[in-house]
């Protein structure tokens, strides 16, 4: 379950807690934005990549990312290791999914105009589930997503809302997943319309025309396909064609890899036009029949995309973090964007890092290095660890992640996915800045509650290292 809160949730919880700020006002200067020392510069790559000693020192190797990446799946509950699944499931398994996702709804929900929604429908959203109607054993089937899917907590598109007038966090919206990821087919809803899922890294619902059915071997060997290309943009689309409608403007997100065609003929043409300046890639496709195919489509060879996962170092950092500079706050991957902890996902995924979907994972898996902090961690312990950040550590506070930009001016700085910020101001007021966005900010000043700073919160640091 969904872990990661809203912004009034989070001032709620942040300002009850004992912990106080202890540091002065901040000195920086407030540009028109109201954004603390944040200047036309510092919304540059260049200005961060600048301060580095080395901007292209390998942090890890190829070798050492694998091992993590394997040790995250070997060790990390909250990731799901497909091929070691059994040929069959049990009900007691499936049940275990579906229910850990969620319970019923217990609060009141709002819609996105704002009014109540009705106990009644949210029963038949939770009925929808179909638990009654999981088989006692089934055949593990496997499918592969076909199109940016958005996974939900049940099956149904509404959006819903804690209270009125929020309607940037649709409580029923989890992740998304993109073309090409391996899932696992575990229920589908009464209607049929929904299936629920498990990919490698979440397990929820998503509308049954998102997937398409394969065998195990189809859907697994896809991954392992080579040579390959790495989206390395904030996203991609193919190729405009009115030829196969299917694989035409699909969109690919930050990290995505897809397999690239190396045995057609370069002078013949490919869904209606000349291949030559383009990659050929090979997209899964959903037939009528809701089964697996592929399909050539076209990435123009001017798009933001690689031959192989980017070295992790840190201008390469700074460079995919500032690639969503300015997006819009898009909680589980919603309004084609992305929230705080996918953000930071998406650019070390161009990296080939893997990484758990939410905060609330992210923070403490066992396969990250990572400093812990607790209640009983002084201001002055998690100040000293706020001025040793370095450039991609991310730091977690409840409900919320930060990947930091290093050192400057003396304090360290951060990029983030985040709601807003709040600081105090010289006259002892307290200034709120509505972001929504992918932001540049300064991490001391920045106000959790009514008395207590981000620092303050921290849960833990996690450093990518060997």
């Amino acid at each position: 379950m969904r872990t990661l809160l809203s912004a009034a949730l989070l001032a709620l919880l942040l300002a009850a807690s004992p912990l106080h700020a202890r540091g002065q006002v901040s000195t920086l200067p407030v540009p028109p934005s109201g954004v603390l020392g944040v200047g036309e510069a510092q919304l540059t790559p260049a200005f961060w990549i600048g301060l580095q000693p080395q901007p292209d020192r390998e942090i890890m190797s190829r070798r050492q990312i694998e091992a993590q990446n394997a040790a995250l799946f070997a060790q990390d509950k909250s990731m799901h290791e497909l091929h070691k699944l059994p040929a069959t499931l049990s009900a007691a398994r499936v049940r275990g999914w579906i229910e850990d996702l969620a319970e019923p709804p217990a609060r009141p929900l709002y819609d996105v105009e704002g009014r109540p929604v009705p106990a009644a429908t949210l029963k038949h959203i939770v009925d929808a589930r179909a638990l009654d109607a999981i088989p006692a054993s089934q055949k593990t089937r496997f499918g592969m997503v076909v199109r940016r899917a958005a996974l939900r907590t049940f099956p149904t598109t509404l959006r819903v809302f804690s209270q009125p007038g929020d309607t940037d966090i649709d409580r029923f919206q989890e992740t998304a997943e993109f073309p090409g990821t391996p899932v696992v087919i575990a229920h589908a809803s009464r209607d049929g319309h929904w299936l629920f899922v498990v990919s490698p890294r979440y397990a929820a619902w998503t509308e049954a025309a998102n997937i398409a059915e394969g065998s195990r071997a189809q859907v697994l060997a896809y991954a392992d396909r080579t040579p390959y290309r790495i989206v390395t943009g904030a996203k991609v689309t193919t190729v405009y064609t009115r030829e196969a409608p299917e694989v035409s403007q699909v969109e690919l997100d930050m990290g995505t890899r897809v397999p690239v065609l190396t045995d057609l003929a370069a002078d013949q043409p490919v869904n209606g036009q000349t291949p030559y300046a383009a990659h050929v890639i090979e997209l899964p496709v959903r037939k009528a029949d809701g089964l697996l195919a592929f399909s050539p489509a076209l990435i123009q060879k001017n798009a933001d995309t690689a031959a192989d996962y980017l070295p992790l170092t840190p201008r390469n950092l700074v460079t995919q973090a500032f690639k969503f500079l300015g997006e819009r706050y898009g909680w589980g991957h919603a309004y084609d964007g992305r929230d705080c902890s996918g953000f930071v996902s998406d650019v070390y995924r161009s990296m080939g890092v893997q990484m758990p979907r939410n905060t609330s994972s992210q923070g403490v898996s066992p396969a990250f290095a990572r400093q812990a902090f607790s209640k009983d961690s002084t201001h002055e312990q998690r100040l000293r660890a706020a001025q040793d950040l370095r450039l991609g550590d991310l730091i977690y506070i409840p409900g919320h992640v930060m990947m930091s930009l290093g050192q400057w001016q003396g304090q360290p700085w951060v990029i983030h996915d985040v709601l807003g910020m709040s600081y105090r101001k010289a006259d002892g007021s307290t200034a709120h800045v509505k972001l929504n966005a992918v932001s540049v900010t300064p991490l001391l000043p920045m106000l959790a509650g009514k008395d207590s700073t981000f620092i303050d919160h921290m849960t833990s640091i996690v450093r990518m290292r060997p």
